[in-house]
């Protein structure tokens, strides 16, 4: 006699109860991949923003608000650094290279970014892989921008378009350099980091927009043109940051210190790595909890499971009987219930993941569009395979008690009438 035949004919008696069954084993086991996924690809997405730079210099602050606005484009600086401070610091006998960074500005929600040839010489993000211009070239002229590839791509523009830069970072502003449009000159290759959401100009050209401007607004009765502002001293007063680069790293922790004893102003250096565990420590506290709730759904699940079995043997004492009738065992109606919830858990879990990879799909491109953070489709991790053979083996545990219960149902219970 075929048991497995009888047992999925069983289920197929009980379709409506089993599909309800398998999709709430399937959701439990969506949520945790989901979770975990999010979670595993929101550390690689941040990690991967900056490598091969040694220290982060800005205006004396929280060291993960500098990690923040200087490379992810999060928040606003406290204060500037004085183009002075930074000549001085910068030209140290143990600097490679420093990148400056003047931040402030910015175009339709994206953030505008003055900075010098370094950046695109020095800036690595990944694995030490340096920016590439795709489209177009690099800025050689004041009033000429280089668009991160999402920039491009989001606002559809192509090389020569133009662009007008607005006043501040929001994402509507009614303060715009109208008088001093950029040209786009280039299109940069997709990083996969906030590089792409950025629109890339001189400093000398954050400097000339700013000319006929003070305190954030426009200098009433003073209007420079774009030209007139060509002719101009555009060295800029202050930077928003700077990006530094060791000879040896050995002479870090030297270099660090001395920016936060400088005495000309208040200035302090972080190290990226250490700025981002503090990152890690900050959001763990997330992360924790929305592990233990992804772990009390999975448990849910289970019980749910459970308690449909349970409740079936009532309704199942003479299908049982019948197959004691027909000569099965007492064991094999025990095996028989194992195998049922051993494919609830074998099932949901493909389901689960089959779901998880479909609910990845669909919602990467807004988590990318919207925070940056771009999800990846694919085998989870170790520990999560790991974690999911634990649900598939608990699954069929689990069918031991009801089946516990169904052996030690007498041939005469199942085929006698309850009144």
């Amino acid at each position: 006699m075929n048991w497995m035949a009888l047992a999925w004919q069983s289920l197929r008696n009980r379709k409506s109860t089993a599909i309800l069954t398998l999709f709430m084993m399937a959701l439990s086991v969506c949520m945790v991949l989901t979770v975990d996924r999010i979670r595993t690809d929101t550390r690689a997405s941040f990690s991967n923003t900056l490598s091969g730079t040694d220290l982060l210099v800005g205006a004396r602050t929280g060291s993960l608000n500098l990690l923040l606005y200087s490379v992810f484009r999060i928040g606003n600086a406290t204060n500037n650094i004085s183009w002075q401070s930074y000549q001085e610091l910068a030209h140290q006998k143990d600097i490679a290279w420093t990148i400056p960074i003047s931040l402030g500005d910015s175009h339709k929600g994206f953030r505008v970014l003055g900075t010098n040839d370094d950046y695109l010489k020095h800036y690595q993000y990944g694995n030490k892989q340096a920016l590439k211009v795709a489209q177009g070239k690099w800025f050689n002229d004041i009033y000429q921008v280089v668009l991160g590839a999402e920039v491009a791509h989001k606002l559809n523009y192509h090389i020569g378009d133009e662009v007008i830069i607005s006043h501040g970072t929001g994402s509507a502003s009614f303060s715009q350099h109208k008088d001093k449009p950029f040209t786009v000159s280039g299109i940069l290759a997709p990083t996969g980091t906030p590089v792409d959401r950025t629109l890339h100009i001189p400093l000398e050209g954050m400097t000339a927009i700013h000319v006929d401007w003070q305190a954030g607004a426009k200098i009433p009765g003073l209007h420079i043109s774009a030209d007139k502002a060509k002719t101009l001293d555009l060295t800029p007063d202050t930077i928003t940051a700077f990006l530094v680069g060791m000879k040896s790293r050995l002479k870090t922790f030297a270099y660090q210190r001395a920016i936060n004893d400088y005495r000309a102003e208040p200035l302090m250096a972080v190290i990226p790595g250490a700025a981002l565990q503090e990152l890690w420590q900050l959001i763990g506290i997330a992360e924790n909890a929305l592990i233990a709730v992804s772990i009390m759904v999975v448990i849910t699940g289970l019980m749910g499971m459970l308690t449909v079995i349970l409740s079936s043997l009532n309704e199942r004492r003479r299908e049982i009987a019948i197959f004691r009738a027909l000569g099965a065992r007492r064991r094999t109606i025990l095996w028989l219930l194992m195998v049922e919830s051993g494919f609830y858990g074998i099932a949901g879990l493909i389901f689960g993941l089959l779901l998880h990879w479909l609910l990845i799909a669909i919602a990467s491109i807004y988590i990318q569009n919207s925070y940056g953070i771009g999800l990846t489709i694919g085998i989870p991790a170790n520990n999560m395979l790991i974690a999911l053979a634990v649900f598939a083996t608990t699954a069929v545990l689990l069918g031991l008690i009801p089946g516990y219960r169904a052996y030690r149902q007498s041939l005469t219970d199942g085929l006698t009438t309850r009144t």
